[in-house]
């Protein structure tokens, strides 16, 4: 039966439709992915619909089961402490609103086993998706370039602050997306265009090493950018093929650098910062190692405030946490029992794993730790490392990817949204069907 559905390139074409279309809804916003991502989960129950019966399931499949119902029984717990405990707060975000959240937050874990048994089972053909992801992020890119000349963009979006978000309007994530989506158009060719003309590879390759990095770093996104450089180094290091060419990408990036932060103050003001943030951070390691910025010395930045309000929000509920996404809640009751000056909350903690220790405790963060060390190996211990040194393979991608989006020293937004829960869990999807598909 399995084979005359996979024969069947109606269904085969409709699901690749499904997963190139992935980079195009991050564009247009929330209700457009969670229609993609419904799609995905309801058409392979309705063309498959024993599939959770017919995955072989494996530690980290177990794992993750294990993690997303400890967020739904923190969630019940937590709704039931404040609707006794602290009535006004129950009030405040709703009686049931972290218990309904968790419940839906479980379409992520579906996601994830749907990726899996379609990769598995070859029913989507990737090349399509590497395609979409090479034309829209390359799009994205001419659109910064196009607002950063003319002051808006194709749409009519104006630049914001420091930042040239194009297409993403008053959200500055465009260097976010960037990072996510450019690195398949570096093996998009040599995966899918070998017979093509040899003078794609270099095209491919251009646009991989000069316009995305310049695009991050004109949209003003510092993270992405130094993500986007250790991305690249790191692909220097495992691709030999294209380590003749590191050098002159060093000189060609480093001159579209200096040119930047000469002549645009966007780019200038965004990396003084920078820089001031991490004197503030020294600063606080290293008493009396603060410089000086028009004659004063920097209080402590926010971000580190805000980590100062994560470690009192935690200590609350440090074992199974507080609920997902009530630490914006759960910090406000920190902070009406806790008289500091310098005590600041926002939406979440600004790092995955901070976020993912503060609302479902040590129990979750250790469950995390051990989906993304085992995710890993799993991929690791079944693929040589010389076969990655020495050819592209269509999994290299998702691995780097994958390292990137779970870097620990970074600042993130939310890891229970919907932007952020699909890619990592789409990636680690792709990623894992293809390792268990090789098997």
């Amino acid at each position: 039966m399995l084979d005359r559905i996979i024969n069947n390139s109606s269904i085969s074409n409709y699901f690749n439709f499904l997963i190139a279309s992935i980079p195009l809804s991050f564009i247009v916003g929330n209700t457009i992915i969670n229609i993609n991502l419904i799609l995905i989960i309801l058409s392979t129950f309705l063309f498959f619909k024993n599939f959770l019966l017919k995955i072989q399931y494996f530690i980290v499949d177990k794992l993750l089961f294990i993690f997303f119902f400890l967020i739904l029984f923190s969630a019940i717990s937590n709704d039931v402490n404040y609707y006794l405990h602290h009535k006004d707060f129950s009030d405040w975000k709703g009686p049931y609103e972290t218990t309904l959240k968790s419940l839906g937050f479980f379409r992520f874990l579906i996601l994830y086993l749907s990726i899996r048994y379609l990769i598995e089972n070859k029913i989507i053909n990737l090349k399509f998706f590497f395609i979409s992801c090479t034309i829209l992020t390359t799009l994205v890119c001419l659109d910064i370039f196009y607002q950063l000349y003319f002051g808006k963009d194709v749409f009519g979006y104006e630049s914001i602050a420091r930042k040239y978000p194009g297409p993403f309007g008053d959200e500055p994530i465009a260097g976010g997306y960037i990072l996510r989506f450019s690195l398949f158009a570096l093996f998009l060719y040599p995966i899918y265009l070998l017979n093509k003309s040899s003078k794609f590879s270099y095209l491919f390759l251009a646009i991989f090493l000069i316009i995305y990095p310049a695009a991050i770093l004109i949209s003003g996104n510092r993270m992405p950018f130094l993500l986007f450089i250790l991305l690249i180094s790191s692909i220097f290091i495992f691709q030999k093929d294209l380590r003749k060419f590191f050098l002159l990408f060093c000189l060609m990036f480093s001159l579209v650098f200096l040119l930047a932060f000469k002549f645009n103050d966007k780019v200038k003001g965004n990396f003084l910062n920078l820089f001031y943030q991490v004197n503030e951070m020294v600063s606080v390691i290293i008493p009396g190692t603060s410089k000086e910025k028009e004659g004063k010395v920097q209080g402590l930045d926010t971000y580190l405030d805000q980590f100062k309000s994560f470690k009192d929000t935690w200590l609350m509920n440090k074992y199974i946490g507080g609920g997902i996404k009530n630490f914006r809640y759960n910090c406000h009751l920190a902070k009406s029992t806790i008289n500091k000056k310098n005590y600041i909350c926002n939406m979440h903690p600004h790092n995955y794993y901070l976020e993912i220790l503060t609302e479902t405790g040590i129990a979750g963060f250790l469950l995390i730790l051990c989906i993304f060390v085992l995710s890993l190996y799993s991929v690791i211990s079944k693929i040589s490392l010389s076969t990655l040194i020495l050819n592209y393979q269509i999994i290299t991608p998702f691995i780097f990817l994958f390292l990137i989006e779970v870097f620990p020293l970074k600042g993130t937004g939310s890891f229970f949204t919907t932007v952020n829960a699909s890619y990592l869990f789409l990636i680690m999807g792709i990623m894992i069907g293809l390792v268990r598909k090789q098997n």
